[in-house]
């Protein structure tokens, strides 16, 4: 299992029910059902991952998250992960509020575009840049709209929700510290953020 899917697995509290959206080979869910005692279920639209949790004994669905999630009723999860995955959709808006329509706290983690050494990149070389952690150029990635740290707590924000507890990520994908735990929008490879929704003044 990637060493960021572990980090987000320890976000998870013990015992949660948890969908898993843009779930791939299902490593995360089997960490979280298998070791620590959650109720898991996988989404996913690649029909090779799909197969590859139907092999590891995980219950997924196929389907595209891009449509929200109508198979699930609102509250039906305690906490909602979103994996290296918003950048794809087409719709992200969208599915941050169907995240948090069908569960109280949703993980969000992404690679920073925001990265001082892509912002190099595209003012060195005058292309697009290939991140460290989606090692795909332009026109092989299934990535579509891409964000740094900022723009993604602005997204969180217009879609009246707030973000808590966020971890700066390294290039192993473990916790970060130094100048990208100061300065995270210019120096840290990725992150991951818990979500929720905004409970109004004088409530936090």
């Amino acid at each position: 299992m990637r060493l960021d899917l572990g980090v987000i697995a320890d976000m998870v509290p013990a015992g949660s029910r948890v969908l898993d959206l843009g779930c791939g080979d299902g490593a995360l869910l089997e960490e979280l059902i298998r070791r620590r005692g959650c109720q898991g279920q996988g989404v996913e639209v690649s029909s090779e991952a799909f197969h590859a949790c139907v092999a590891r004994g995980i219950p997924v669905v196929a389907a595209d998250i891009d449509e929200g999630l109508p198979d699930f009723t609102d509250g039906s999860f305690d906490v909602v992960v979103l994996s290296h995955t918003l950048q794809a959709t087409r719709r992200p808006a969208l599915v941050l509020r169907e995240m948090m329509r069908v569960a109280d706290t949703g993980i969000v983690s992404f690679v920073n575009y925001g990265h001082i050494g892509l912002r190099l990149q595209l003012l060195t070389r005058g292309r697009m840049p290939v991140p460290r952690l989606a090692p795909k150029r332009w026109f092989e990635t299934a990535n579509i709209h891409p964000c740094s740290i900022l723009d993604f707590e602005s997204l969180v924000r217009g879609q009246g929700l707030v973000t808590d507890q966020p971890v700066i990520l390294a290039a192993d994908g473990g916790p970060a510290g130094g100048l990208a735990a100061r300065r995270p929008n210019a120096f840290a490879l990725s992150a991951a953020y818990v979500v929720r929704r905004d409970p109004g003044p004088g409530v936090r």
